[in-house]
């Protein structure tokens, strides 16, 4: 068979795994031949590919990024792109197409599945909030450098008596900051699932610091909401192709008001990017290759319009279009495993 991949959306730890892992058990096992398209959904919308090989995927297991590149393109939104891409597949004869990305871009090969293109997704977001999965390759990475950054954030705010805010990455789901922040050993964690009680942070800090313990730590997600706003933080006021607004200062807005609120010294400090930069865990490559693998066993098995998914510890597919039905979000039991760990207050 003649298949397509791309990658889309926001890079991620893993990426490259995947891709490796489906080009070879294609070649290998199958005798497929690949065609990559470059920068995700541009690169299809523009017909612009590289071939995929034994060769060009060598030596990339261990590689942060994504050899074929993403961009956050939105065939959807611009007028006869939908059928530029179509015209692509059909130009370059595929046979089916392998979407590695999240709902976003799940959301564009639906589109084209609803079309007949024989499409098979990987899900793929840091965030790990695509429905269906119980676990996106990219997010243990994340984690573990997040958690690495809040132990290092430990012995400088002990040394100077300070409050630190943590902002960590976490759009519509606080996966990244409830899992570091309990790792890190956070004093409060504030995720988009629940609203921001100031209040109640400011008591914590005060609490630690009548017992002797004059800093803090605070990890927030970037998508919580500001207090007294009902909304997330935003830098400046463009949207992406998909009408997401760059989300950055939640960090400082909740450093400011701790400051203001208890007299104490509070800084604020936003991972960003570094999140999902480098090159992966271990856990990572090896999920992120047992979703590549599977794609191939499902486009063999021409199960089109599936996405392979993780569910316990087996991998498994369902409707892909079940998974960007909803946003997975964190649920009350974990969310009461981080409140457990915080002092009651009167």
């Amino acid at each position: 068979m003649r298949i397509g991949v791309l990658t889309g959306g926001g890079d991620c730890p893993g990426l490259n795994a995947v891709i490796r892992a489906a080009v070879r058990k294609g070649i290998f096992h199958y005798g497929d031949e690949f065609v990559g398209f470059i920068e995700g959904w541009r690169g299809v919308v523009e017909d612009k590919t590289m071939p995929l090989t034994i060769d060009s995927v060598s030596g990339i297991l261990q590689l942060g990024g994504t050899i074929l590149r993403t961009s956050r393109t939105n065939p959807r939104k611009t007028e006869g792109a939908i059928d530029k891409c179509l015209a692509t597949i059909a130009r370059n004869k595929l046979d089916a197409l392998i979407t590695i990305g999240g709902d976003d871009t799940q959301g564009v090969a639906n589109a084209l599945i609803e079309k007949g293109v024989p499409c098979v997704g990987v899900p793929k977001t840091i965030d790990n909030d695509l429905s269906g999965t119980d676990v996106c390759f990219g997010f243990d990475t994340a984690v573990g450098i997040a958690t690495e950054a809040i132990d290092r954030l430990h012995s400088t705010a002990e040394a100077h008596n300070r409050v630190i805010v943590c902002e960590v990455m976490g759009r519509d789901a606080g996966w990244i900051a409830l899992y570091s922040g309990i790792a890190g050993g956070a004093d409060a964690i504030l995720v988009p699932e629940k609203p921001i009680d100031l209040d109640a942070v400011c008591a914590i800090v005060k609490e630690r610091h009548a017992r002797g313990k004059y800093f803090s730590i605070i990890v927030v997600a970037e998508g919580a909401k500001l207090p007294a706003k009902d909304a997330q933080a935003t830098y400046g006021g463009k949207v992406d192709d998909f009408g997401h607004a760059r989300l950055s200062g939640i960090g400082n807005v909740v450093a400011d008001e701790i400051e203001k609120r208890t007299g104490f010294e509070t800084r604020a400090v936003n991972l960003g990017h570094t999140q999902r930069g480098g090159t992966p865990s271990a856990y990572d490559r090896m999920l992120a290759t047992r979703y590549g693998t599977a794609a191939i066993d499902l486009v063999h098995a021409k199960k089109f319009g599936r996405l392979v998914v993780l569910r316990g510890t087996e991998i498994t597919d369902i409707p892909l279009k079940d998974a960007i039905a909803k946003t997975r979000t964190v649920g009350d039991e974990l969310l009461a495993l981080g409140a457990g760990l915080q002092p009651i207050l009167k």
